[in-house]
């Protein structure tokens, strides 16, 4: 499912990837995977990127040698000027981006609170794409607590930033249902080109001064922290699907667990089962074959785990190979 939605009506003339009139001079400014769509999106709609703003390269892996963040993979390949200043608010970097005169600046999943400096530079504004449908889930990770809170649908907003957490005036919305079967991951890549499009959609409006600003109800307001480690710990007395939800939404980082013994076990990918005892205390293994675990309210059979130190497997080969009994309480 999908909806798009404006403060005014659509015009039907206009395309997601619309032939532009005016190639707007814009500076991207991104990290994530999630921003790689929109970048390349607009790069295609013919815009002129100036620059490209990301992160530091920072190290990653088992050497953990210095790597480059995604953004700037693509930046690279496009041919854009890439730009890494550790902060940008220093008075150095925003008078470079001062020199490149942009008209609008394009900012999705950077990584850095931007500062009046930056937001007040670019007459046509400072344009953010965010993973949720505002008001709702401002902050860090939308996308993750929108599956952690069993959301029945998500979805993308453009806006004009300002000062505050994801507090700007909305301009587009699209809305995208969550199945029971998302993690964050394959929610996310799904999510991230829904926006690419709906940043393409954005900047035709804002190029020809019709851009709708609709303020945000402050009062509906939910927030969605970056997630901490202490985020994945499992509690088996929730209902079976708030575990579920938990699990796919804690995937791939920071990765959901619970303890068999002695043993942090990660949990990755699950479902909800119906017709298993629920008498049974919750966290105890009722199916030693199909690894199913009583809950709080209903079953959950775990459908991929990853023993300590060890790779990931499925629930068959972990029962196998690690000698999971019916009865044994996890915890």
């Amino acid at each position: 499912m999908r909806k798009w939605d404006q403060t005014t009506p659509a015009d039907p003339a206009i395309s997601p990837f619309p032939h532009f009139l005016i190639s707007l001079k814009t500076v991207f400014m991104g990290t994530a995977p999630f921003a790689v769509p929109s970048l390349r999106a607009i790069a295609e709609a013919g815009h002129t990127l100036r620059a490209v703003v990301t992160q530091p390269d920072r190290p990653r892996g088992r050497g953990m040698k210095l790597q480059p963040s995604p953004v700037k993979e693509a930046a690279l390949d496009l041919g854009i000027p890439v730009l890494q200043p550790e902060k940008a608010s220093q008075p150095e970097f925003v008078e470079r981006l001062r020199t490149l005169a942009p008209e609008v600046i394009v900012v999705v999943a950077y990584g850095q609170i931007l500062r009046p400096a930056v937001l007040d530079l670019p007459p046509l504004g400072c344009i953010n794409v965010h993973g949720s449908l505002l008001p709702e889930l401002r902050g860090a990770a939308p996308i993750q607590w929108s599956i952690i809170r069993g959301h029945a649908e998500t979805g993308v907003t453009t806006m004009y930033m300002d000062p505050g957490m994801d507090t700007g005036d909305m301009i587009l919305k699209a809305a995208e249902a969550i199945r029971p079967e998302d993690t964050w991951w394959c929610l996310a890549e799904r999510l991230a080109p829904l926006g690419a499009e709906l940043l393409v959609r954005t900047l035709t409006l804002v190029e020809s001064g019709s851009a709708p600003r609709e303020a945000q109800d402050h009062s509906r307001a939910t927030y969605a922290p970056m997630l901490k480690k202490e985020d994945g710990a499992i509690s088996w007395s929730d209902p079976a699907a708030a575990i579920r939800n938990r699990i796919h939404g804690c995937n791939p980082s920071p990765g959901a667990f619970a303890h068999r013994g002695e043993e942090t076990v990660k949990l990755w990918k699950a479902e909800v089962l119906t017709g298993h005892d629920a008498s049974a205390p919750p966290g105890t293994v009722l199916d030693a074959e199909q690894l199913v675990l009583a809950a709080g309210d209903g079953a959950i059979r775990l459908l991929e785990v990853q023993p300590e130190n060890r790779a990931r497997l499925d629930a068959s080969a972990f029962c196998r190979g690690y000698r999971v009994a019916a009865g044994e309480l996890w915890h």
